[in-house]
């Protein structure tokens, strides 16, 4: 196969694709071969020659049957990760065909509309304010740096200081007050905009990791000049929303910027069943979100909403002498870190335009009513204890021992049900307790799976507890 045959690699590629996907629904959801195997299979010296393509796509396609994790199918509840909807997959392909590097409209004027469009369908759909501005970039991560680009723009520009021309040398202090259970990425980003993670202040939470508004009132009463509230719509492990329309008024009031990490838990407001968790988003001055986990489109997609254009485009924008751009048509770079960068929004489009508000609603709900019944399936064995409130779609699960270690059954129920296959789900440590985190995001996941995950756990769980096993002895 000559490496021009454009024709014949990409339907070797399709081949390989389809097959796949055609069997990720029964294959066992975790990988099955050693990282030590892959590279074996994989790797060696690179040749001073060629190796023909469809060479190279076997092989990649062989590796993947066992070295990857079956997160595109049905029983995959690990790191609220989505599948991929058939419809985002295709569009995602042809991004990859049309190769458009959407910086500015004058690279992709359709890009350019693409991402127009959908910020608009996503902003009436999610109840947002209208002109706000909105980008595309790789994960929840990159949207909370780009909304707190924009949150440390504006409460420096109101204290008379420009953080883009001068740095933050000599600037005002931001005082950032931050959930204790606020998500890694926020700390993250706070490292990567000079703000310092160690300095921001936790505000204390509740049972369920739910933000106390008591507590932020003092604390916000504690201080003066600059400030940047972070709050959280969905807890990572317990699916629970912080109080954010009282958080939304304690910062308005005190003149603070309020940014939401809604990576998942923006979507419940899509449900008028769910609506009411995140209660007063549309306050919000910023928010971060994920299409890659409920919205169901391939990686990598994240959005951030910003209230305030102007300090959205401040923060993200430069110009250069080389990009003449069009004052009437939408330039993407300008809300986002990146310059070359994926059209990541096609498959959004396709997503929602497919799915409609009914379908992308009764997905949320049928997730949310699949979490409640994966917790009363375990529930029904008195090892199980349900730690959190399922709100949401996540399912928080410990295993206790009476008798022995309940630590390290908890462990080893994990781990066995990594390898037994039939699912794939994580350990987490939530208020010191070791706890098994089931999510649930999955367009393609059924109530068959949700059943044939609980049994197998349960199984798990009788083959750990009669053979009294530690992290150092799990079942093969």
């Amino acid at each position: 196969m000559a490496m021009d045959d454009r024709k014949t690699v990409l339907a070797r590629a399709a081949q390989h694709g389809q097959a796949y996907l055609e069997a990720v629904a029964d294959r066992p959801v975790g990988a099955t071969i050693t990282g030590a195997d892959l590279r074996r299979a994989l790797g060696g010296p690179l040749g001073a020659a060629g190796t023909d393509p469809a060479a190279v796509l076997d092989a990649l396609a062989a590796a993947a049957e066992q070295g990857t994790i079956a997160s595109q199918g049905p029983r995959y509840f690990g790191f609220v990760i989505g599948g991929s909807l058939p419809v985002a997959t295709g569009a995602d392909w042809l991004v990859s065909a049309w190769d458009q590097n959407s910086a500015v409209y004058a690279m992709s004027p359709l890009v350019s509309v693409v991402e127009e469009i959908t910020a608009g369908w996503m902003r009436e759909l999610l109840a947002l304010p209208e002109h706000g501005g909105v980008g595309f970039v790789t994960g929840c991560q990159m949207a909370s740096f780009t909304a707190l680009a924009a949150a440390r723009h504006e409460v420096l520009r109101r204290a008379g200081w420009d953080v883009e021309a001068d740095g933050l040398g000599g600037a005002p202090a931001i005082d950032v007050l931050v959930s204790e259970e606020a998500h890694y990425t926020i700390a993250m980003a706070l490292r990567l905009l000079g703000l310092g993670a160690a300095r921001a202040r936790r505000v204390p939470t509740d049972a369920q990791g739910r933000m106390r508004g008591s507590e932020l009132a003092r604390m916000l009463g504690e201080s003066t000049g600059p400030c940047i509230v972070c709050a959280q719509a969905g807890n990572v492990n317990t699916g629970a929303f912080d109080p954010i329309a009282e958080i939304a008024a304690l910062s308005r009031a005190r003149g603070a910027w309020l940014h939401v990490d809604g990576a998942f838990g923006l979507w419940a407001r899509t449900s008028p069943l769910l609506a009411g968790l995140g209660a007063g988003i549309e306050g919000a001055d910023s928010i971060a979100t994920d299409g890659h986990k409920w919205l169901n489109v391939p990686y990598d997609c994240g959005i951030v909403f910003c209230r305030h254009p102007e300090a959205h485009r401040a923060a993200m924008s430069l110009a250069a002498a080389y990009i003449v751009s069009d004052s009437h048509e939408r330039d993407p770079h300008e809300f986002v870190p990146e310059e070359s960068r994926r059209a990541r929004a096609v498959p959004v489009y396709a997503a929602l335009r497919t799915l409609g508000r009914d379908g992308l609603r009764q997905l949320v709900e049928r997730n949310c009513g699949q979490a409640r019944r994966m917790a009363s399936r375990l529930a029904l064995d008195p090892a199980v204890r349900i730690l959190n409130e399922v709100v949401l779609n996540q399912v928080l699960v410990r295993f206790e021992d009476p008798s022995g270690d309940s630590e390290a059954l908890t462990r080893a129920v994990i781990a066995g049900v990594q390898q037994e296959g039939t699912c794939w789900l994580g350990g987490t440590t939530w208020h010191g307790l070791a706890a098994m985190r089931i999510a649930i995001s999955n367009w393609a996941t059924t109530d068959q799976d949700i059943d044939r995950s609980a049994e197998a756990i349960l199984k798990v769980l009788q083959t750990c507890k009669s053979l009294g096993l530690s992290r150092d002895r799990l079942p093969q």
